[in-house]
């Protein structure tokens, strides 16, 4: 092409695709986003309510940094497009017999609740599992989250500097089992392993290594005035302001490859040249062919087998009453065997753990009158075509409301069931995912190792996303878009 400017296209207004197309076009690249949908924000949804846009997607916000950095780095500060809060309640945790359980932003209040509830002995392990996941945080978000391809090689040396490492590692044992090692209280041991569920696995055959997330939320969790899409649409308004061009409502139906490079790519709407394409999407869509058999090979299969989790998701707005509610609650369930058991065998449990956003009571708010809820219960991927059964629908509804009941959580008026959105609802929102909400699947000690990194296996094909390292989670894929974004202007010599 005879532009001075690389014409960029980035498939996707996700989060990563966002934050992608802002690094890019403030660096002088000519950026063309396209979207399928008509807004931006990808997996950050909303719904609407009487009391105003809900949140249907992620609402815990950690890793507030990366965040800024992103504005930072493109001339800005976030505070002059979003407003944060810190959460002084990381989470509150309920069981069914009555333990309810604070975590908190001050390090010493949390472990003083875990004394008060579960007794000396627990609040010393937890005190230890703290400073241990801290270490292994502190070293692992260098050479993996902020590294473009982590090399083994490298990770390697690293523990080999540290050797104190290799047995926090605990690299032969799952997250659970490690988890019980080190807990004797086995409400805290549930607590934890459900930390693989933030990347969608299960405790039991996701590795140990993973308890890092915790520390995460740890070092604070936010919340974004107004929801978590608010934070999509101010980084999509940045983007324009530095020059970045947005196309929603189109279909991109192939990307044209010529001398084994992306040259075009075709929408519903027309053919557009591009000298490059960042897709931020599930990975398995281009392997299926679904923007052309020219690029099927651009991730291997390891890259997106096993698939993650799904979830059922219900957004709505009620008046709640019953229970002391803070910003994030979680509703454990009574044997996280009986819940993981069969989600490890592609089922549905008959009884799951429930996660419960309050977005009106972020900040200690108590709302008057109705109130936004988001209600989020973990469920195993579908295949691509599965159909939605109203019947499974209206069992899930029903056993969600139910069990909340049980927890003496009482809605009003009662949410539809039509407000529930399905696996098969995810899989048709986003291509070729099977409603998994995270990529590949976190199993195993090397799963991070499969994952596809920025640069595909086709030049000029570049990767950003959930489903691309370092992983899936809105921080993640901000740091994605980072790295795609830097390897795209490497390229085209724009650093």
């Amino acid at each position: 092409m005879t532009e001075e400017r690389p014409h960029i296209a980035v498939i996707g207004a996700g989060i990563g695709g966002l934050a992608a197309a802002l690094r890019l076009a403030h660096s002088g690249a000519k950026v063309s986003v396209f979207e399928r949908h008509a807004e931006p924000g990808g997996k950050m949804r909303t719904a609407p309510s009487v009391a105003g846009p809900v949140d249907a997607g992620p609402t815990v916000l950690t890793m507030k940094r990366v965040f800024e950095d992103l504005f930072a780095d493109t001339g800005s500060r976030i505070e002059n497009h979003v407003t944060l809060e810190e959460e002084n309640i990381l989470a509150r945790h309920f069981w069914s017999d009555g333990t309810t359980l604070d975590l908190m932003r001050d390090p010493s209040e949390s472990q003083q609740n875990v004394a008060q509830v579960f007794g000396k002995d627990a609040a010393s392990a937890f005190a230890a599992f703290t400073e241990k996941t801290r270490n292994l945080f502190s070293a692992f978000e260098g050479p993996m989250m902020r590294t473009a391809a982590p090399s083994l090689v490298t990770l390697s040396a690293q523990t080999m500097r540290r050797p104190s490492l290799i047995r926090q590692m605990d690299v032969f044992r799952s997250l659970d089992t490690n988890l019980t090692h080190q807990f004797r209280e086995p409400k805290l041991v549930q607590l934890f392993g459900r930390y693989a569920t933030y990347v969608g696995g299960i405790p039991d055959a996701s590795p140990a290594l993973l308890s890092l997330i915790w520390q995460a939320e740890a070092q604070g969790v936010w919340y974004v005035k107004g929801g978590m899409h608010k934070l999509a649409v101010a980084i999509a308004d940045r983007a324009k302001e530095c020059g970045a061009v947005f196309h929603y409502n189109h279909h991109i139906e192939r990307i044209d490859v010529e001398a084994g490079k992306p040259v075009a790519v075709v929408t519903d709407k027309g053919r557009v040249r591009v000298d490059a394409v960042l897709f931020n999407g599930d990975p398995r869509a281009l392997q299926k062919g679904m923007l052309g058999n020219d690029i099927r090979h651009a991730v291997s299969d390891s890259g997106t087998e096993p698939r993650s989790l799904s979830a059922y998701v219900h957004s709505f707005a009620a008046t709640a009453t019953g229970i002391p509610l803070a910003g994030h609650n979680v509703f454990f369930c009574d044997d996280p065997h009986e819940e993981f058991g069969p989600l490890s065998q592609g089922n549905t449990p008959r009884q799951a753990t429930l996660y419960v956003c309050a977005q009106d009571r972020f900040g200690g708010a108590i709302p008057e009158g109705p109130e936004r809820f988001e209600l989020i219960m973990n469920a195993p991927p579908v295949a691509d075509t599965a159909a939605i059964s109203q019947e499974e629908r209206q069992e899930c509804h029903t056993s969600i409301m139910e069990r909340l009941l049980h927890f003496g959580l009482h809605f009003s008026p009662r949410p539809p069931a039509n407000n529930l959105t399905m696996p098969q609802n995810f899989a048709a929102l986003f291509p070729a995912s099977n409603g998994a909400l995270y990529g590949r699947s976190p199993h195993g000690m090397m799963a991070a190792f499969h994952r596809p990194t920025v640069r595909s296996k086709i030049t000029g094909l570049y990767l950003v996303g959930g489903g691309i390292h370092p992983g899936a989670g809105i921080p993640m894929a901000t740091l994605c878009a980072m790295h795609a974004a830097e390897a795209i202007l490497k390229d085209h010599s724009l650093t």
